[in-house]
């Protein structure tokens, strides 16, 4: 039995694809576009900058939320808020002063409601207000479409400017259906005037 011949060497094999290969002319590497120019670096930004953008967004309501949540409870606030504040409104410690039931609404209506709610409880200046949203037992696949999306509508927008922060409920206001939502002071609003007790 002959040898078996040597494999060809990788420059041959090359040779032999090129065989066909028939260069562009001159002028046709003109029609390939140069590549763009770069990007300017970006100005870099001072931390002290940043910290008194932050804390101008926290005046004006234009903030971001920190959001917490497990298959049972949720809880937001916004960036840089006492925690303190959000340990007292966890506990149930602020009576809420009025209340919205959202059971048996689809997630637009109820979007809806809750912007008219929350908007109108801020211009009645109350500080804290309770959102019944469900379980979400009727929802496909049981999910609480409700909650989750609370957890949007609450921290953006219109209301990221007059909610300060929001936490699961306690059992006995409805518990992992339901949240406690605390509101900032509207500056606009007339003093709370106190009469009971007062001397006549």
């Amino acid at each position: 039995m002959p040898p078996a011949a040597p494999p060809p060497d990788e420059a041959s094999l090359f040779a032999r694809a090129m065989l066909d290969v028939v260069p562009l002319p001159a002028t046709s590497r003109e029609r390939i576009d140069r590549p763009p120019p770069t990007a300017a670096p970006a100005t870099p930004i001072s931390e002290e900058a940043e910290a008194l953008a932050a804390l101008s967004d926290l005046v004006t309501g234009a903030t971001h939320f920190d959001v917490t949540d497990t298959r049972e409870y949720v809880e937001g606030a916004v960036v840089g808020l006492d925690p303190r504040l959000v340990r007292r409104l966890r506990r149930g410690d602020f009576a809420w002063q009025a209340h919205l039931d959202l059971h048996g609404q689809t997630a637009v209506e109820a979007r809806g409601a809750v912007e008219r709610f929350v908007l109108q409880a801020f211009r009645d200046a109350r500080r804290c207000v309770l959102i019944v949203h469900g379980r979400g037992h009727n929802s496909k696949d049981h999910t609480p479409v409700l909650k989750e999306g609370l957890k949007t509508w609450l921290a953006r927008g219109v209301l990221g400017k007059v909610v300060l922060a929001f936490a699961s409920a306690r059992p006995s206001d409805g518990g992992a259906g339901a949240l406690y939502v605390l509101l900032r002071r509207d500056r606009r609003a007339a003093p709370m005037r106190i009469t009971e007790g007062a001397k006549r």
